[in-house]
């Protein structure tokens, strides 16, 4: 499942049952979505107790992103403790993160590989 990429719009896709893939540029408006996917993913993944989420592809990390992660590692807690994932967390992304202390609502922040 994914979105349009066309204009650096917010792309998902879904390429194994307990893994999301953000591209593009995510922006307010994708969040709820975002969110929405995530819960219908794990509403077909029972007991998945780790969801990736592979932020590799985004472009131009900004405070958006740092919602929409947020919201996500929030929907993952509320869906029985279920671990969120980053992998590929741009150097950037991660600062913000940090920067404004959600590295407690995502823990497990795995960076870009060089």
């Amino acid at each position: 499942m994914s979105f349009r990429r066309a204009g650096g719009q917010c792309g998902v896709d879904a390429p194994t049952p307990n893994a999301l893939v953000l591209t593009g540029r995510v922006t307010r408006a994708d969040v709820p979505d975002l969110c929405a996917r995530l819960e219908a993913l794990l509403t077909g993944a029972p007991g998945a107790a780790v969801v990736d989420c592979d932020v590799g592809g985004v472009v131009r990390p900004d405070l958006a992103l740092v919602e929409a992660m947020a919201r996500l590692g929030l929907v993952a807690r509320r869906a029985g403790s279920v671990e969120l994932r980053l992998l590929n967390v741009p150097a950037e992304l991660g600062a913000l993160l940090d920067l404004v202390g959600l590295t407690d609502v995502v823990p497990n922040i795995r960076p870009a590989q060089a």
